[in-house]
């Protein structure tokens, strides 16, 4: 039988139970490659109760520094059998199965062409430690020293990260690295030359920091002067905000008073939370609410409100399976039409998508600043893939002389200079009027806030005209936003490509590799990866230069595709849907395969230089 043989490139899947202390030894795991120097991306797929259901682990390990899921499973460590067949239907051919062989396996749960490793797990815990639940606790451990063996880790790596994980707790650190080192000794002893993976030091991570999501964005709303957070529990975005009590508990107290200088409400719902939210923006505050798709629904009125009254408001929306509850502990882009024209009647709203951790802290920061200068909701739009998995990224980097934009505020000295306030007038032809903040003056530059229609002084109106001219001006403003979000990242093909693809987000990584495989078959892609809406001119220039556009999203209904036909006029014949929406981060397999199937049917070949389509 062949067997899979790779040195700093394969992918390890956990197969375990919730709530049975896996999480902890398999993150271990994952993290000895990085002090190795090897790349790695690791992937938590849970489910949404507490305990007893399956829970995976994959980790995906590569010198080459690929960030996405790959497709496949290389070595499986199978220790539910609830999800026995399952799992080991995912084994590459060649690959291997380690697994609990304390009690005899019938051979019909084994595959031919995959080969198992049996590591008498339950039975080595029961013979060397008496408490049950301890037991259960150190198995895992004791599989990460036989994996440590087998594979090559430096033991001297784990041990540093076991006595990291447990400092100042000796009756937890003690157990721990004697179960490691009894998995480690029976694979030495027992398991020779039992697996074809390796692990060779390297130097590849460099300065790239570990780190999850919803913890840099988090960050980016401290960094970007955020001081009200209000918000409501919800799967997966709630260590956005518990993140950020724990930032500002360290940065943002007082040292001479001991004072917060921030606050964070645990609302009752969605909707009193965004209220606050609301309620902040309008006092002048930078506030912001993290939530995920059932709370965008709930919150849409308040949203509605902050966008015709024009007040500045920061949603952290961190996607999730829907519709209603749908699958709460997985991943998907599936909330782009719900925020992108939030609540009833005509609305649009500024939606920023970053790729990774890093853009999650740069773009709540800069979400912070465009909600002002625009006066208006903008949402994060991260999801589950980003926000709760660590990763790899670069390290954050910000500048201390960048003064927060406050956008176009009227002060007391302009007031007193005779400045004309009018709330909803355009003074400067780019939809954005001036307000101010309550207090700025004691009889001038007050004006009365409301949701219902008015005129260019925020007098109430129903006057058509009053109407047609306030909400063509909301449409400037969302034009002008277009030079002030991020713009699209374009990437050229090495030869000149007819076709190109467009994707956004946390298709990103697993994009960029499958991009790297299409063109070793001959089939170079140009790509643009976008990064917020309003889509900006370099988005309309992309899609006219080619024929056919892949458009590659996380969602059943091509929610991407729609908007851009809905906004750049595109013939939707053009754009071919690439979609993926089981719940799990996309994979570069995934994505090769359905382009792949395409244009090797629709016999496209490569542009010669210096030629034309």
């Amino acid at each position: 039988m062949k067997r899979i043989e790779a040195v700093n490139d394969f992918v390890v899947k956990f197969a375990n139970v919730n709530g049975s202390g896996s999480a902890s030894a398999n993150e271990l795991f994952a993290k000895s490659f990085l002090r190795m120097g090897v790349p790695v991306s690791p992937r938590n797929i849970f489910p949404s109760n507490i305990q007893g259901l399956p829970t995976w682990y994959e980790v995906r390990v590569t010198e080459k520094g690929y960030l996405g899921r790959r497709g496949g499973v290389d070595l499986l460590v199978a220790m539910n059998p609830q999800t026995w067949d399952r799992d080991v239907a995912e084994i590459e051919p060649g690959g291997y199965l380690l697994y609990d062989s304390t009690k005899p396996l019938p051979a019909s749960k084994l595959r031919a062409d995959v080969h198992a490793i049996g590591v008498p797990l339950t039975e080595m815990c029961n013979a060397a430690y008496g408490d049950p639940r301890e037991r259960q606790l150190l198995k895992n451990i004791m599989y990460v020293g036989v994996l440590a063996a087998l594979i090559g880790i430096d033991p001297a790596t784990i041990a540093e990260l076991v006595g990291e994980q447990y400092k100042g707790k000796e009756k937890l650190l003690t157990p721990n690295l004697d179960a490691f080192r009894k998995g480690y000794r029976y694979a030495q002893e027992h398991l020779d030359d039992a697996l074809g993976l390796r692990v060779r030091r390297a130097a590849n991570v460099g300065d790239r920091i570990f780190v999850d999501g919803n913890s840099a964005a988090a960050l980016g709303c401290l960094y970007g002067g955020a001081t009200v957070c209000a918000w409501y529990p919800i799967t997966p975005s709630s260590s956005v905000a518990e993140a950020f009590q724990k930032y500002c508990s360290k940065l943002r107290v007082d040292k001479e008073t001991g004072e917060n200088r921030f606050a964070i409400v645990q609302a009752e719902d969605e909707l009193a939370s965004i209220g606050m939210v609301v309620g902040a923006g309008w006092n002048g505050a930078r506030a912001f609410t993290a939530t995920s798709g059932p709370g965008v629904s709930l919150m849409a009125e308040f949203i509605g409100l902050a966008y015709f009254a024009e007040i500045p408001v920061t949603i952290i929306d961190v996607q999730r399976g829907g519709p209603s509850t749908g699958m709460p502990t997985r991943t998907q882009q599936a909330d782009l039409l719900s925020c992108a024209y939030a609540s009833h009647g005509d609305t649009k709203h500024v939606l920023l998508f970053p790729e990774d951790p890093h853009e999650c802290f740069e773009f709540a920061a800069q979400a912070l600043d465009l909600a002002d200068r625009l006066q208006t909701p903008v949402f994060l739009m991260t999801d589950l893939d980003i926000g709760m998995n660590q990763r790899l990224t670069a390290p954050f980097r910000w500048d201390d002389s960048r003064r927060y934009d406050r956008g176009k505020v009227m002060t007391a000295r302009m007031l007193e200079d005779g400045r004309e306030f009018g709330r909803y007038l355009d003074v400067d032809g780019d939809g954005i009027p001036y307000r101010t903040w309550p207090g700025t003056h004691p009889s001038r530059g007050a004006y009365f806030t409301r949701g219902t229609t008015k005129d260019a002084y925020a007098r109430y109106s129903e006057a058509g005209p009053d109407y047609v001219a306030n909400v063509q001006r909301l449409l400037k403003k969302f034009e002008t936003a277009k030079a002030l979000v991020p713009a699209a990242v374009e990437r050229r093909a090495a030869q000149p490509a007819r076709v190109g693809a467009i994707y956004y987000g946390s298709t990103s990584p697993a994009m960029s590799e499958a991009i790297d495989q299409l063109e070793a078959r001959e089939m170079p892609l140009d790509t643009l990866r976008l990064r917020a809406f309003p889509f900006g001119d370099e988005v309309a220039r992309f899609v006219a230069a080619h024929d056919t556009l892949f458009v590659v999203e996380q969602n059943r209904d091509a929610q991407l595709r729609t908007m851009l036909v809905n906004e750049l006029g595109v013939d939707p014949a053009r754009l071919v849907p690439v979609l993926h929406y089981d719940g799990t981060p996309i994979t570069a397999r995934f994505i090769v395969e359905a382009i792949a199937e395409r244009l090797s049917g629709a016999n496209v070949k490569p542009l010669k230089r210096g030629k034309v389509a």
